[in-house]
């Protein structure tokens, strides 16, 4: 958890918990390069299931599922072709069918019950009166869960789907908004391109008839689609026989196949797509994608899998490679990647707060405001706001930070911190160290209290065309999609 250090005083904390409050939490991350950068993540779990009374399946629905196993009139098209995969280390026939029985048995009693999911098999009577309307509310809902999923825990999902779902019920609904709405009910969940992205595919979609796609391959034609969340949305709301590959299914498939490849190679990506294909169930596909996703994120986990209850030990090659081989372990599949060294940034930070000449410190703080300056609309953080900063070439002593930020402040806002003002109070608040995917910044947090001899909103008379800024009272700061994170600030003082 982010920390200040040689902190004086607590009395800003609101301001700082506003500066730290959309920079994200630290994550374990489970990324492959897809196309579009699509990644499906997140899925990490210890939740220990136990069997539900009554949820054995009926033999009805059994039947129809080994008939589609064994010879379906249908043949399903999967996302790529299956041909060309290597021998030994396709799954046979009988290896895929054993497979897809094993493994929706084993979905259908422990499953997770989460607001997001779709369990065909609980309606499977209704399905051909479902309204098409609530199919396509199921297929947004699909679409804003695997977004927010995106290398975010389900648990901190959780609160965020539902307040999403309950502000924007609809594509309809969402196209509607704006994107600093957007970025207001996104803040916490880092990452803030994966909002934008979704705000425009609802607006692209809505403009072009309001329907969402329902095959994998139009799906694509969205921004911020790629290969994963369309085949999540075709598979799960319309049944499109498609497969999805997240960190949970390559590390699945990886040990079911014994797969020493590097898995984030582009050939060895590809092979993952092919033997997904092939095990995709073709009248649950849905469910067997999610049952597939659901035994890496609770069974078949990246340091401790629990292969005594997994449902395909059987089928595993890495497990029985570790049984025969002492020096060989599950864990070791997949292979681990070279961990691309981080950039070092450092960043200076001022949080400003105004006075006007007609208001006293120390009777009235509630008149004040506070300087927030928009980030651009691409790269890191795009479009949040955030109190004024200045990029540093390194580690550097105060007096050199403060110069850079009093020029910066002259020249977008013609502030001038000697002449136009008193300063009330300046003071070094502490340091504070994010960790992005691949980035470590490093920001060094000064408080700036200004009274001016003028009412505030006289200041700017000529700023910056090219910055956009703002005055907001310190009440407005919690409720805007901000770049920085005061919770976590918060949070570590309460504890």
């Amino acid at each position: 958890m982010p920390a200040l250090e040689n902190k004086p005083n607590l009395k800003f904390d609101l301001i700082l918990e506003m500066l730290l409050s959309g920079l994200g939490h630290n994550k374990k991350k489970w990324k492959m390069e897809r196309q579009q950068q699509d990644v499906c993540l997140g899925m990490e779990g210890d939740v220990n299931f136990q069997e539900p009374e009554g949820s054995d399946m009926s033999e009805k629905k059994k039947n129809m599922r080994r008939m589609s196993n064994g010879g379906a009139s249908k043949k399903p098209q999967p996302l790529v072709e299956v041909e060309d995969i290597e021998d030994g280390i396709s799954f046979s026939r009988d290896e895929t069918q054993k497979l897809r029985v094993a493994l929706l048995d084993w979905y259908d009693l422990n499953h997770r019950d989460l607001p997001w999911r779709t369990h065909h098999r609980e309606s499977e009577e209704k399905q051909e009166e479902e309204e098409e309307e609530e199919v396509e509310r199921r297929a947004y809902g699909v679409w804003v869960s695997e977004v927010m999923l995106q290398q975010t825990r389900v648990q901190t999902v959780i609160a965020y789907y539902n307040r999403w779902m309950k502000k924007w019920p609809t594509i309809h609904h969402l196209a509607q908004a704006s994107l600093e709405e957007v970025n207001e009910m996104w803040a916490g969940l880092g990452y803030y391109r994966r909002a934008r992205f979704l705000f425009e595919g609802a607006k692209k979609i809505v403009a072009e008839g309001g329907k969402i796609p329902k095959m994998a391959s139009m799906l694509r034609k969205i921004p911020g689609i790629g290969d994963y969340t369309s085949g999540a949305i075709a598979s799960i709301a319309f049944k499109e026989v498609v497969p999805v590959v997240d960190g949970n299914v390559v590390r699945v498939i990886a040990r079911l196949r014994a797969v020493s490849a590097n898995p984030k190679d582009s050939a060895t990506v590809k092979r993952f797509w092919k033997l997904a294909a092939q095990l995709v169930d073709p009248i649950r596909p849905g469910d067997f994608n999610q049952a597939l996703m659901e035994l890496g994120a609770t069974v078949c986990t990246p340091l401790n899998p629990s292969c005594s209850s997994c449902p395909a030990s059987e089928f595993c090659h890495a497990l029985s490679n570790a049984k025969h081989d002492s020096t060989v372990a599950v864990t070791d599949y997949p292979v681990k990647g070279v961990k691309v060294k981080q950039r070092r940034d450092f960043s200076a930070v001022c949080v400003v707060e105004l006075f006007g000449a007609e208001t006293l410190l120390d009777k009235n703080q509630s008149i004040s405001k506070f300087i927030l300056v928009k980030r651009p609309e691409e790269g890191l953080l795009a479009g949040l706001w955030e109190f004024p900063s200045v990029s540093l070439d390194g580690e550097t002593v105060p007096s050199s930070r403060r110069e850079a930020m009093d020029h910066f402040l002259k020249a977008n806002f013609k502030i001038d911190v000697r002449k136009a003002c008193n300063i009330v109070l300046r003071e070094d608040i502490g340091e504070f160290v994010h960790i992005f995917s691949h980035i470590r910044l490093k920001l060094y947090v000064e408080l700036l209290v200004l009274q001016f001899k003028g009412g505030i909103d006289d200041l700017f008379k000529s700023p910056d065309d090219k910055t956009t800024w703002k005055c907001v009272y310190s009440n407005a700061l919690p409720s805007m999609g901000l770049t920085t994170s005061v919770s976590c600030l918060c949070i570590e003082q309460v504890e």
